[in-house]
């Protein structure tokens, strides 16, 4: 992965981070982003990958936000 591409990931999970953080009870955000990351990099859109980030922080962190 180039820096470029890395930069632009970090950026998108930045900002479904920032939504997420704003329901969700106290976590870490390294969970969160690197959930998206991966989601990402396995070829999910942006969407999926949000899901894919909150439903690893409900069943692997116990980080559960009301739907």
């Amino acid at each position: 992965m180039e820096i470029e591409e890395l930069a632009e990931l970090l950026k998108e999970s930045e900002a479904q981070h920032a939504a997420f953080e704003r329901v969700a009870p106290k976590h870490n955000w390294y969970d969160c982003y690197a959930a998206y990351i991966v989601a990402r990099q396995r070829g999910s859109n942006p969407e999926e990958a949000a899901l894919a980030a909150r439903t690893f922080m409900a069943e692997a962190k116990g980080v559960i936000v009301a739907a």
